[in-house]
């Protein structure tokens, strides 16, 4: 056989070779894409849930401070006017959270103390934990939205990398239907180059085996 033969026929062996493995490397892409699109869909349910559940615990906090500012409006009043019954009545009713901030705050004599805060909830005893759980939920919640992005950009990752070695597969095929020697090992060898190098590049992406 020729040295033109002996060519050929290497190159056939690496069109078909290169035709298996991107075909596997091309269906194997397109099963992670669709398993990263699944665990970003997940990751996106779970994110809302967090969501929603810290604008439930932001709307609690609300809802206590607005009770809080109520009661203490009826409170001051009586208080500053020295109806002591009347106020120890509103005082007794003041939330467990608030009472603190109340006592640092007439600690400050308020009446008498021109640098004592306006009210108490510029006190740093006043602490909702409703309102830090709403923190909670918002800082887990963005930590659960950069899981999405993550997982969406390695979805796309595998999406590229299946045109890759379609592209791979393209010239593979190319080169089998082309009568110039020269040709054919000039397209075999592009197909094997973009096929190594989508190859390389998404080896070290994360695999997904279950959502």
């Amino acid at each position: 056989m020729n040295r033109n033969g002996n060519l050929s026929r290497w190159i056939e062996i690496a069109a078909t070779v290169l035709l298996s493995v991107a075909a596997v490397a091309t269906a194997w892409s397109g099963y992670q894409a669709t398993r990263w699109n699944g665990e970003q869909a997940k990751a996106a349910g779970t994110t809302n849930k967090i969501r929603v559940e810290a604008a439930r615990a932001q709307g609690l906090s609300e809802a206590q401070t607005q009770v809080d500012v109520a009661v203490f409006m009826q409170w001051v009043d009586a208080y500053a006017l020295e109806q002591t019954e009347l106020a120890d009545f509103y005082f007794k009713r003041f939330r467990a959270e608030f009472k603190p901030a109340v006592e640092a705050w007439l600690a400050t004599e308020p009446l008498r103390n021109e640098d004592a805060p306006l009210t108490p909830f510029a006190m740093p005893e006043y602490k909702l934990a409703s309102a830090a759980e709403a923190e909670r939920l918002d800082a887990e919640a963005e930590i659960s939205s950069a899981t999405v992005r993550r997982n969406i950009q390695r979805a796309s990752n595998y999406i590229l990398a299946v045109v890759l070695f379609s592209v791979a597969l393209f010239f593979a095929g190319m080169s089998t239907k082309l009568t110039d020697l020269r040709l054919r090992a000039i397209t075999v060898t592009i197909g094997c180059l973009v096929f190594v190098g989508a190859f390389v590049w998404i080896a070290t992406s994360p695999v997904s085996i279950a959502v």
